[in-house]
C-alpha cells in the first residue's frame, strides 16, 4: 500500500472550499490547505479556513499576494512581507507547526521559489517549507486531471499532490479521484514525505541551492543538515 498526501493551494474560496471539505469529510481524509494571505482579510473566507482547521485539516502559508515566485521578486523586503503578513493573518489557524509553501509559478521546482530573504524568514520563524512531487495541473485540465494525477502518482513512492480549491470546476472530479486512488491501494495520509521538506522547523536540510535564487547569499543556499 502506498501513502498519498493531498494539499490544496490558493484558497479559501466561498464556493469551492466547502465542497472540498465535504468530500474530504465523507472519505475521512485530512489534508493541508495552503492559503493566500490577502484572501484571509475577508471574514467569510477566514471562517472557511477556521472550519477546515476545526475539521482536522492543517492550514499553511502560501504568500500574501501570490503574484510572483519569491526568487523573482525585485522589491526589497518583499519576501519578508509575503510570508510575515500572511502568518499574522493566519493567527491561531496555523497551529503549533508553521507550514509554508512557496508559489511555484505553475508548479515548477527551481531556483525561482525562494530568495535569501525568504530563507532567513523561514529559518528565523522556524517554518517547515512544504514542496510537492505531483502537480496534475487541475487548473488547466479541470475535467481530466484525475487521470494525470494517477499517472504521476504511479511514479512516486509517496505522492504529495497539489490541487486548487478554486472555481475552475476541477474539484467536481475530486471524489472520483479519491475513489480511484483508494481502489489502487493508496492510503491517504496528512503527513508529508520528508523529501518534499527542504526546511523543517527552521532547520535547512542539506543544500537548497536548487530552490533558491542564484543571487541569494551563499549561506542562504548551502546549509549543513544538523
Amino acid at each position: 500500500m502506498k501513502n498519498i498526501t493531498l494539499s490544496f493551494d490558493n484558497g479559501p474560496d466561498p464556493e469551492v472550499t466547502p465542497q472540498v471539505l465535504d468530500i474530504l469529510a465523507t472519505h475521512g481524509i485530512k489534508a493541508t490547505f495552503f492559503v493566500v494571505g490577502d484572501k484571509l482579510r475577508d471574514p467569510a473566507r477566514y471562517e472557511l479556513s477556521r472550519r477546515a482547521k476545526v475539521e482536522g485539516h492543517w492550514i499553511g502559508n502560501h504568500t500574501f499576494n501570490h503574484l510572483v515566485p519569491l526568487g523573482l521578486s525585485r522589491h526589497r523586503a518583499a519576501s519578508a512581507f509575503e510570508i510575515g503578513r500572511t502568518q499574522e493573518l493566519l493567527g491561531d489557524l496555523a497551529g503549533d507547526r508553521k507550514l509554508f509553501r512557496p508559489f511555484g509559478g505553475g508548479g515548477h521546482i527551481n531556483n525561482a521559489l525562494l530568495d535569501g530573504e525568504a530563507v532567513e524568514q523561514l529559518r528565523e520563524g522556524r517554518f517547515t517549507c512544504v514542496l510537492w512531487n505531483v502537480v496534475p495541473r487541475d487548473w488547466e485540465i479541470p475535467g481530466e486531471w484525475p487521470d494525470e494525477a494517477m499517472r504521476l502518482c504511479a511514479k512516486e513512492d509517496w505522492p504529495l499532490v497539489v490541487l486548487h480549491d478554486l472555481t475552475t470546476g476541477a474539484m467536481d472530479q475530486l471524489e472520483s479521484f479519491i475513489i480511484e486512488a483508494k481502489a489502487s491501494s493508496m492510503n491517504f495520509m496528512q503527513e508529508f514525505p520528508e523529501d518534499c521538506l527542504p526546511i523543517i522547523d527552521g532547520e535547512v536540510r542539506g543544500s537548497i541551492s536548487h530552490i533558491v535564487s542564484a543571487s541569494a547569499p551563499k549561506h542562504a543556499r548551502e546549509e549543513p543538515h544538523v
